[in-house]
């Protein structure tokens, strides 16, 4: 089982960041986990991309952090 980060979305779900092999590549797996009843299970939302585009997309988000709210940025 692949060891993983977790962010506490709500009080039934939160998000993994997991890093794993999958079929040969080495993954970046981010994905919604919700309560199913005591048991953490994943949902369908989510993203996996290679762990060679980690740099591109920390880039990305940090962009975002710097775009006014009605850009899809960050609101404090």
């Amino acid at each position: 089982m692949p060891s993983f980060t977790t962010i506490k979305k709500n009080d039934r779900e939160e998000i993994r960041i997991m890093r794993n092999d999958f079929k040969g590549h080495d993954m970046i797996n981010v994905r919604v986990f919700y309560d199913a009843g005591g048991e953490m299970k994943p949902g369908k939302q989510g993203i996996a991309f290679k762990a060679e585009m980690l740099p591109d997309v920390l880039w990305a988000l940090n962009e975002t952090l710097a775009m006014p709210p009605e850009c899809g940025g960050h609101q404090q």
